[in-house]
């Protein structure tokens, strides 16, 4: 049996699945009972607040009925003291009060519940985004990721607006049920006769509803990936002026979910008026059976105006309950979207081994006591000793298994820089990406310093790998904030002497200094106040500030002008003793490798210093004379 368990951030590794299983009625039930237990202490006071409101309701139309017949109805007659109006008064005046106040007090703590319930699924859902690999992350557009912490969980979680009002209320229907058999067993029937009518409305409305509200959900996400694919290509589309194109691209969609918005408001535009005319055909009803029941004398005036105003207060927990009825399909959509990131398969487990050597963060301070900054005085860090054992990588396809890489055995020394090139498709970037865990071979083991990446504790892999890729991030944000990723008030933020250390390691420091603020200069969206060369520095300083053992660069300075780029990677040799990995496409930088990988179709064809290859490897040689031909082409265009 699947347990469900509500998303909770701090027990998001101990959840078997979040998805409803059963019936409509079955995972409505469970969505509703899971969101109460996740907030229970909110939820009563909220539905407490609700029940004293349905009390305080029924004691409305008692108080009501009892001044019909004892004040109102003699004061016709010129039989009742003027004080005793007054007395009336007052009983209906602190019934209201007390009335106001239960409304309010429902209404703040349902919408606590909801803004609490709301913030545990988006914790839930992001900190789920972080734990999946990135080819989970490939295979999922960025605007469904997107609509999955917002649209979605909105959607979740509306229908705990009024379930505690619903709850609460069932008080009233319980006691104005009882209240009207008490008065009149005829009129409580006539009164109560509306709930299954009620009931099979509802029936009919969630089998229209609930293809509607799927449908619409999804469009949602699928506007929300075609806007975020529109900005992000601002560029291109403007460059290559295709703006109608996306114009088009893009009213397509809304029209679509346009349409689907349509078909919900219609659904729901004949469900809402038959609930709403539930009520007042009970209480057509009431008077008819209480006009025939006065004239027999069976019971009084007041006792009918009683039943009346008790029917006209059930209207409340009638509407209620079809807030909540016509909230449930959407719920459940939009609970089932985002139970399938919270339950999605490929997570990396976490090891529990230390890496060999490697430090926490406070102790890494106290092993530096002058704080030296990167590339200066301190000891040369160790570099990390890099192992693949017959390493492989499959990913499916329609077709079967695609085998990426295939029965690599590779050695890298601690303090060895390593190139690894081959044509495109080669396997350069799943090869590499293996090394900082940021996916898992299928086959084989990746060792660093003879432990299985998979066994190490992931703060150990982070602390001592960096990892740069091709495609860098900058944070809108100052250059400070960008190199360090740390809050002003961390203790083990890095220094404004490291940072600029990583930056004159990166070539990048003068750039800085030429901004109008240095290090609190703030950078554009995606660092749009820089060049292209100069965001991949900036990232590389980043990486550097942390003093990694292993530095992994993914072809991380393409951008970079070939005598700069021969420059950092110079600095880096020079520097630190670390390990450095890196893909790359110019002789240049490859000459300054101690060792050359070269890659073809998943497999190592050859290893070996780059003037050895030229010499025994015809592919590396053909592959050399692309590379110099394509440097040699970019050089001329700039």
């Amino acid at each position: 049996m699947r347990r469900f368990t509500f998303p909770s951030v701090r027990t998001a590794q101990l959840v078997i699945t979040h998805a409803l299983t059963g019936g409509r009625t079955r995972r409505s039930l469970a969505l509703m009972g899971a969101g109460i237990r996740a907030e229970w202490r909110i939820y009563v006071f909220a539905i407490g607040a609700s029940a004293l409101f349905g009390g305080l309701t029924v004691a409305v139309s008692q108080v009501l009925g009892k001044v019909t017949d004892t004040i109102v109805v003699p004061a016709m007659n010129d039989a009742t003291p003027a004080g005793r109006a007054w007395v009336g008064g007052a009983a209906l005046a602190a019934v209201g009060v007390a009335l106001a106040l239960s409304v309010a007090a429902r209404r703040i703590f349902a919408g606590i519940g909801v803004a609490n319930l709301q913030a545990r699924h988006r914790r839930a859902v992001t900190a789920r985004y972080l734990e999946l690999p990135m080819s989970w992350h490939r295979a999922h557009p960025t605007g469904q990721l997107l609509s999955n912490v917002s649209s979605d969980v909105e959607a979740a979680t509306g229908v705990f607006n009024p379930l505690p009002f619903a709850l609460g209320v069932c008080v009233m229907i319980v006691i104005a049920a009882v209240a009207l058999f008490s008065l009149d067993g005829w009129l409580a029937v006539a009164a109560l006769s509306v709930l299954p009518v009620a009931v099979l409305v509802n029936l009919v409305f969630q089998k229209y509803m609930s293809p509607a509200i799927t449908l619409a959900q999804q469009l949602r996400a699928e506007v929300a990936d075609v806007a975020h694919e529109s900005f992000e290509a601002a560029l291109l589309v403007k460059a290559l002026g295709t703006e109608a194109r996306e114009e088009a691209r893009f009213a397509e969609r809304t029209a679509a979910l346009r349409a689907a918005n349509v078909r919900v408001g219609t659904v729901r535009a004949f469900f809402d008026p038959i609930i709403e005319f539930l009520p007042p055909l009970g209480t057509l009803l009431v008077l008819l059976v209480g006009t025939y029941r006065v004239q027999g004398g069976a019971v009084e005036t007041g006792q009918v105006v009683s039943a009346a105003y008790l029917l006209t207060m059930m209207a409340v927990p009638v509407r209620a309950f079809g807030w909540v009825l016509g909230e449930l399909p959407r719920g459940l959509v939009g609970h089932e979207r985002i139970s399938q990131v919270l339950d999605a398969r490929g997570a990396l487990p976490p090891g529990t081994r230390p890496l060999p050597g490697s430090l926490s963060a406070v102790e890494r301070l106290d092993k530096s006591p002058a704080r030296q900054p990167f590339g200066r005085t301190q000891r040369p860090a160790e570099g990390l000793a890099v192992r693949l054992d017959d390493v492989g990588v499959s990913v499916p396809s329609a077709t079967g298994d695609v085998n990426l890489l295939k029965g690599i055995t590779l050695d890298v020394a601690a303090g060895e820089t390593v190139a690894v090139v081959g044509p495109t498709g080669a396997g350069k970037t799943t090869l590499v990406s293996l090394l900082s865990r940021l996916s898992d071979p299928s086959r084989g083991q990746v060792l660093l310093d003879g432990v299985d990446v998979r066994d190490l504790i992931a703060e150990d892999v982070t602390g001592a790998v960096a990892f740069v890729s091709q495609t860098t991030f900058i944070f809108e944000d100052t250059i400070r904030a960008n190199i360090t990723l740390a809050d002003d008030d961390d203790p083990h933020r890095p220094t404004d002497d490291e940072v600029w250390a990583a930056l004159e390691v990166a070539r990048v420091a003068d750039v800085v200094r030429a901004l109008p603020l240095g290090l609190d200069a703030p950078l554009g969206e995606r660092g749009a106040n820089l060049s292209g060369g100069q965001r991949q520095r900036v990232a590389l300083a980043r990486a550097l500030v942390r003093r990694p053992r292993l530095l992994i660069l993914d072809d991380a300075t393409s951008a970079v002008d070939p005598e700069v780029e021969q420059g950092i990677l110079a600095g880096l040799r020079a520097g630190s003793g670390t390990t450095v990995v890196m893909v790359a496409y110019r002789m240049s930088s490859v000459a300054l490798a101690d060792r050359v990988v070269h890659l073809e179709s998943g497999a190592v064809v050859d290893t070996g210093p780059a003037h050895e290859l030229i010499e025994r490897d015809e592919g590396f040689r053909d592959l050399a004379l692309a590379y110099q031909r394509e440097a040699a082409r970019r050089e001329e265009e700039a």
